[in-house]
């Protein structure tokens, strides 16, 4: 495969940490490609590396060596500036936390990226009620954080990462503080985002949110463990449509 053939290339990654006397291979030796249009899950118990393995995905961290591919760019080596302008075009985040500014209402959270993309303020409140819009969030524009229940919170999340058009939505847990239901509703929105075109990857360690991906990688000690194929993702679906 070509570097530039799939929309992310990682070569023999390594991610040490020191721990007192320790040496903690967080990541040792991955290589992963993940192709446009993918819908990935990463998956391992604490201390595996997925959440090393997000960082560096999404251009929060560089790995110690090893080449990281995105768009068929070479990002292992730059530095922080260059970093967050790729975060900011390439990458939409979405957080168990949610990470939305509680100052702000749902519309000037969405709209929050646009204003380090330089877009004009016109333009960007355009675009944050057409994306709150496409997540049904319409009639909730004005309302803080605070006035919005945790499902709603998550589609403002879902909302701002894709604001940008990004090449990848990457997620983090994406349900980790929300009810069972809400959970379900939440991730047959992130079905719909990746049936739109977009390549998402989703970073959990529950097996029911794994099952929506079409495709599971499992990391145990640093190192890839698995990489498979979901084959039971029709059922999944039958069984959380129920």
């Amino acid at each position: 495969m070509e570097k530039d053939s799939g929309i992310i290339r990682l070569e023999d990654i390594y991610k040490i940490y020191r721990v007192g006397n320790q040496e903690v291979r967080a990541l040792d030796g991955v290589s992963l490609s993940v192709c446009r249009n993918e819908y990935v899950a990463i998956m391992g118990p604490s201390g595996s590396g997925k959440s090393t393995l997000m960082n560096i995905l999404g251009c929060l961290d560089s790995p110690d060596s090893g080449h990281y591919y995105l768009n068929g760019v070479d990002v292992s080596e730059m530095d922080d500036g260059d970093l967050a302008d790729v975060r900011n075009r390439e990458i939409g985040f979405v957080f168990q936390s949610f990470n939305l500014l509680p100052r702000y209402n749902a519309l000037e959270n969405v709209a929050l990226p646009m204003v380090y993309a330089g877009v004009p303020a016109r333009e960007r409140l355009s675009r944050a009620a057409a994306a709150l819009e496409s997540v049904a969030l319409g009639a909730r524009m004005d309302h803080r954080p605070n006035e919005l229940s945790g499902g709603q919170k998550q589609r403002v999340a879902l909302a701002r990462a894709l604001i940008n058009n990004p090449s990848i939505i990457l997620a983090d847990e994406p349900t980790g503080n929300l009810d069972t239901s809400t959970s379900i509703e939440i991730m047959r929105l992130f079905d719909e985002i990746y049936r739109r075109g977009n390549t998402v990857i989703v970073v959990t360690h529950e097996e029911d949110i794994a099952s929506y991906a079409h495709r599971i990688i499992r990391l145990r000690d640093g190192k890839i463990e698995s990489d498979e194929e979901n084959t039971d993702i029709t059922k999944t679906f039958k069984f959380h449509t129920k």
